[in-house]
């Protein structure tokens, strides 16, 4: 097991499944698990992200929701899980017919209604041109959203390439990121590394200095 410390963030390299009973409680989970949807090793893709290792098969959540906490699980409506009404939908904006879904869920145990988040994340019109790392990654904007709906320290169980921290890491949010795939953890850490170098999006302005006059 590797561990890093970067900011407020904690990263380990390992399997969540050995590592989670030793966290003790943590404040929220938001994590985007593996589906097991078959596309196991990019075989089909062409970019360079796709040609990493990366799980085909759905893991057991029964872990992270005996955690008891506040939790986001983008492809919720790949597993198992019971009714929400909280879920989150990411609109990709997608022009024209594709093979990929037009939108993305996630199944929360929070409080609330539904809520849509529109994001444009493929074609020459994108919002934000972002470097694909990871099959599966998400735009840092939607990990932002996702991010916010909760509170305290987030934990992601399956980090990938770090974008859940990266969100944590700009909005001033403690993060606890689990990896197994060290190719995915060194690119995790460079990139929230990178994200503490960046302005924080909440930032409390610098108060200037103020001369204070004396008078007799």
């Amino acid at each position: 097991m590797r561990e890093e410390i970067i900011g407020d963030c904690r990263l380990i390299l390992g399997d969540c499944r050995d590592i989670l009973p030793t966290l003790g409680p943590v404040d929220a989970v938001v994590t985007d698990p593996p589906y097991g949807i078959g596309m196991d090793g990019g075989k089909g893709g062409k970019s360079s992200y796709e040609k990493l290792d990366w799980d085909s098969e759905a893991p057991d959540l029964t872990p992270i929701l005996a955690l008891d906490c506040q939790c986001v699980i983008w492809g919720g409506n790949y597993f198992p899980l019971p009714p929400s009404a909280a879920w989150l939908v990411w609109d990709k904006e997608t022009a024209g017919v594709t093979t990929f879904a037009d939108c993305e869920v996630a199944w929360t145990n929070l409080n609330g209604a539904m809520r849509l988040k529109r994001h444009l994340w493929s074609g020459p019109y994108q919002k934000v041109r972002e470097q694909r790392y990871h099959p599966t990654q998400k735009p840092v904007d939607v990990m932002i959203w996702a991010v916010e709906k909760t509170s305290g320290t987030v934990l992601d169980p399956y980090m990938g390439s770090g974008t859940t921290g990266v969100a944590c890491a700009l909005t001033d949010r403690s993060f606890i990121g689990i990896e197994r795939e060290p190719s995915y953890f060194d690119i995790a850490c460079r990139r929230i590394e990178e994200a503490y170098k960046q302005p924080r999006l909440f930032a409390e302005p610098v108060q200037k200095a103020v001369q204070e006059v004396l008078f007799d």
